[in-house]
C-alpha cells in the first residue's frame, strides 16, 4: 500500500499577525487594545464603510443590470479612473489590470518579471512587509535584501538604501515602498526621491512600487509624488495598487497592476491577462465597481476625498499625540501612514500583551489607527513602564 498522497508534507506554523487576532478575542480583560491587525479605525474602534461607497453602492444596487463575467482584464473603467489618482496629470503610458487586491497585484508583478526573466534578482528593504519576499521566492525570483530601517535612529536608512541601488546590476528589480512604509512608517523625503529615482535609471533597475496606502500619509498627490518621480525617470516600471486602505476596501480585494512598457504596452496587456487567467481567471468585481461609480463621479470623488483627508488627520493626530506623550515615541512624529515601529523586544511586547493587555506584532509593529486619543495616555503609560 502506497503512502497517502500528502504524507510528505509537515504542518505549517499559524501566521503570527493572525494567531495574535485569536489571543486578543480570547483576552477576557477589559480595556484590551488592539493594536496588530492593519486596518483603519475610527475613535470608536469600528472600521467603517466610507459614506462614498456607501453612496455608490445603492448606484450599483439600483442601475447594475448584470452580473457577467467582465474577462481577465477585470473592470477597464476602474483601472483608468485609477490612473489620474496614481499618476497625476500628465500619466504615462501604462497597461493596466484589475486584481484581487494589492497582494494579488504584486504576485502577478513577480510572475511577469519571472516570465520575462527566469531567475531575475529582487532587491528588498528590510523589514518589509512580511509577505513581500515569500511571494517573489515562490515565483521564481532570487530575493536580496538591504536595510531600509535604522532601528537607532528609528528613521529611513537612506545611504543604504542607495548603496543598494548602486549595488544591483543592470536588469534586477527593486522593490520600492510609494508611501506609507510598512512597517517602520519611514519614507524618503524630498530629495530623497529624486536621488532614488535618478539612481534606479542610471543602473538600468525595474522599480517595482508598491501603494497601498495612498492618502493616508501627507495626502493623495504627496503621497504618490516619489513613485511619479520614479516612473518618470524610467522606460520600464510596475506599480501594485491597493484600494483596500484608500477606499475601506478590505474583504472585497480591489487593487490593480500598471506597467510602463517602453511601447511594448500591448504585448505586456496580453501577458499579464494570461497570466491572470491562469491565476485566477477573473477578479473579484463589487469593490472595483463601486470604486469607479466614485471615480466617475465628481459629488462622489469629492466626498471621498473629504472622507480620507478625515482619516488622514486621525492617524497624524494619534502620531503627534504619541510623540508627545514619552521620549521614546518622538520619532513617530516625522513616520507616516498607519504603521511604527516601537524600541521593543519581543519579551517586552509580550509583557505588553500579559501585564497590560495591549496587542501588537512581535516585531513591535503598531497600527497607530488602532489607537483612540482617549488611550494615548493608558498605552504610553504601559509602555513607558515597560521600556524604560
Amino acid at each position: 500500500m502506497t503512502d497517502a498522497f500528502f504524507s510528505g508534507l509537515e504542518p505549517l506554523p499559524a501566521d503570527p499577525l493572525l494567531s495574535l487576532i485569536g489571543r486578543y478575542k480570547a483576552d477576557p480583560r477589559d480595556g484590551k487594545i488592539d493594536l496588530g491587525v492593519g486596518v483603519y479605525r475610527d475613535e470608536q474602534g469600528r472600521t467603517p464603510v466610507m459614506k462614498a461607497m456607501k453612496a455608490a453602492e445603492e448606484i450599483l444596487l439600483k442601475d447594475q443590470d448584470t452580473k457577467a463575467y467582465l474577462g481577465p482584464e477585470g473592470d477597464a473603467g476602474f483601472t483608468e479612473a485609477l490612473i489620474p489618482i496614481a499618476f497625476g496629470a500628465g500619466a504615462p503610458q501604462v497597461a493596466r489590470l484589475q486584481t484581487p487586491g494589492g497582494t494579488g497585484a504584486l504576485r502577478l508583478s513577480a510572475e511577469l518579471i519571472a516570465k520575462a526573466r527566469p531567475g531575475a534578482t529582487i532587491h528588498v528593504g528590510t523589514p518589509s512587509w512580511p509577505i513581500h519576499a515569500p511571494m517573489m521566492k515562490t515565483a521564481g525570483l532570487k530575493v536580496a535584501t538591504f536595510r531600509h530601517y535604522d532601528p537607532e535612529t528609528r528613521a529611513l536608512d537612506f545611504n543604504a538604501m542607495l548603496e543598494a541601488i548602486e549595488g544591483a546590476k543592470a536588469g534586477d528589480v527593486i522593490l520600492i515602498h510609494g508611501c506609507c512604509h510598512n512597517p517602520s512608517g519611514a519614507d524618503p523625503e524630498g530629495d530623497q526621491w529624486a536621488q532614488i529615482a535618478g539612481a534606479v535609471a542610471r543602473k538600468g533597475l525595474l522599480p517595482l512600487v508598491d501603494m497601498a496606502y495612498q492618502g493616508l500619509g501627507d495626502g493623495l498627490d504627496a503621497d504618490a509624488a516619489g513613485a511619479r518621480q520614479v516612473f518618470a525617470a524610467v522606460d520600464e516600471a510596475m506599480l501594485a495598487y491597493s484600494c483596500d486602505k484608500n477606499f475601506g476596501l478590505y474583504r472585497e480585494r480591489t487593487g490593480a497592476l500598471f506597467v510602463k512598457a517602453g511601447g511594448r504596452t500591448d504585448v505586456i496587456g496580453s501577458n499579464l491577462a494570461g497570466l491572470a487567467r491562469n491565476n485566477w481567471s477573473m477578479p473579484p468585481d463589487h469593490g472595483a465597481a463601486a470604486a469607479r461609480v466614485i471615480l466617475q463621479s465628481d459629488a462622489l470623488t469629492a466626498l471621498w476625498r473629504e472622507e480620507l483627508d478625515e482619516m488622514r488627520a486621525r492617524v497624524n493626530g494619534v502620531r503627534a499625540a504619541l510623540a508627545k506623550a514619552h521620549p521614546l515615541l518622538a520619532p513617530l512624529a516625522s513616520g507616516k501612514g498607519m504603521f511604527a515601529l516601537l524600541p521593543l523586544t519581543p519579551e517586552q511586547v509580550e509583557t505588553m500583551r500579559e501585564d497590560h493587555a495591549i496587542y501588537m506584532a512581535g516585531s513591535g509593529r503598531i497600527n497607530v489607527a488602532g489607537l483612540a486619543m482617549a488611550q494615548v495616555k493608558t498605552f504610553a503609560e504601559a509602555f513607558g513602564a515597560v521600556a524604560g
